[in-house]
């Protein structure tokens, strides 16, 4: 919603944006002081003083890092909005095989040294990435007798004789799929995926992820402020008490009394709960640590993937480990989330594998969220609804959510460059030199 209410503050329009918390970025905020935290989850008592001042704390409540060549960057990029953030490269990506963890390689030299893969095995691997990043849907010559449209993936493995468990990683690790329900769907979308992986780690090396310094909470806060610089007006701690609809149309939001008009609406589904349906749940466990995670070399921050295969489940589970490295926790602590998308009536059980890895824990903080969509596009209403946010460890359902969003309200698709030249036309061209 903060997103999109800086898009259409840049796009010209006239921006209202309340929010009844009195932090921005509901379900995603990053909650400080430390003390916050234990009343959210309602702990008893206070921190204790092994974790150190409790304003040293910024603790997201739904962990996901930036893709570096990915959408929310390239939105981050074209608003300018990175102009407010400061961000730390991922040290390392990890997946699960076996009861152990292995880093994903992140280079070629990586990929001959890894245990992950027998010799022959490589070759093969490496055959197939030249021939990812080779592959362009505009031209037909790098194909090699694949149809991006209807060859299934499963058959693209095949052709290049690639074993299960290279497999699992490419698809869960690299492409970032939750299930294995990509392999029999046409492969251009996951070719897309890895290049986007392979991209966004040629840009940095250690891993293709960023994090914001101080926390997630930093994102809605910087497009808030564009929205701002553009003539939007923020109000948090407003109460919504109803949305006015007439003729079945919105035509404003009544708070304390008072009606705001407005043609359209966007808003996350617990201000709608009439308008949305439940499609799932998520359990993600927030766990405080003292030490580093084992075997991932003492990183400060890195992401680990556990593909379903591995522990006989559907989707896959996910840790994110940040630090106080990134001045989200106190020196010396670290913060792991885990998060899978629930299958069974026990999810504590379900996620017990990623604990496990991050043993022992110092103190963790269990939510499980049910998963909401709309239930209509909003063409009538004018009422546009996001999708809550799922277990992906990245931002990029999110962004294709905005740009859904975008596209159902204004009619066209959402356009990067469309962006920047509006911004150049309200701020006029950098001065020349």
């Amino acid at each position: 919603e903060c997103i999109l209410s800086g898009i259409m503050s840049v796009n010209g329009k006239k921006v209202l944006h309340m929010d009844r918390n009195s932090y921005y970025g509901g379900e995603s905020a990053s909650i400080t002081p430390l003390e916050d935290l234990y009343k959210r989850f309602n702990l008893p008592g206070t921190p204790p003083e092994s974790m150190g001042r409790g304003r040293d704390w910024n603790v997201d409540l739904i962990p996901k890092f930036l893709m570096a060549n990915g959408q929310l960057v390239k939105m981050l990029l074209y608003t300018e909005v990175t102009r407010y953030l400061d961000f730390k490269v991922i040290e390392g990506s990890f997946v699960y095989k076996g009861g152990k963890i292995y880093k994903v390689p992140s280079t070629e030299a990586e990929a001959l040294a890894s245990s992950l893969m027998g010799l022959f095995e490589k070759r093969r691997f490496r055959k197939f990435l030249v021939y990812v990043a080779n592959f362009d849907e505009n031209d037909p010559r790098t194909f090699e007798g694949v149809d991006p449209k209807k060859t299934t993936m499963r058959d693209v493995y095949k052709k290049f004789d690639l074993g299960q468990d290279v497999i699992d990683f490419t698809g869960h690790a690299l492409a970032l799929y939750r299930t294995d329900d990509y392999l029999d769907q046409p492969c251009q979308e996951t070719i897309n995926r890895i290049k986007l992986y392979s991209e966004s780690l040629a840009r940095y090396g250690k891993s293709p992820y960023l994090y914001p310094l101080y926390g997630l909470g930093e994102l809605p806060q910087g497009f808030a402020r564009l929205s701002a610089i553009y003539g939007g007006t923020y109000m948090l701690n407003k109460p919504i008490e109803e949305i006015v609809i007439e003729n079945g149309k919105v035509v404003g939001v009544k708070s304390e009394g008072e009606v705001a008009r407005c043609k359209q609406l966007i808003c996350d589904p617990s201000y709608v709960s009439d308008r949305v349906t439940k499609v799932g749940q998520v359990i993600r466990v927030i766990c405080i640590l003292s030490h580093p995670i084992k075997n991932t070399n003492d990183a400060n921050s890195c992401q680990i993937i556990i593909p379903q295969n591995q522990v006989n489940r559907k989707s896959d589970i996910y840790v994110c480990m940040i630090s106080s490295a990134h001045n989200v926790a106190a020196q010396g602590k670290y913060i792991a989330i885990a998060s899978t998308t629930v299958e069974t009536a026990d999810p504590e059980k379900e996620i017990k594998p990623a604990l496990d890895l991050l043993d022992p824990i110092e103190q963790k903080f269990v939510s499980i969220s049910d998963l909401f969509a709309p239930t209509d596009l909003g063409t009538e209403s004018q009422i546009f609804i996001s999708r809550t946010y799922d277990a992906t460890t990245h931002f990029e359902t999110t962004c294709d959510d905005i740009k859904d969003i975008y596209k159902r309200m204004m009619g066209s698709e959402f356009d990067f460059e469309e962006m920047k030249r509006k911004k150049n036309d309200i701020y006029g061209e950098e001065e020349q030199q």
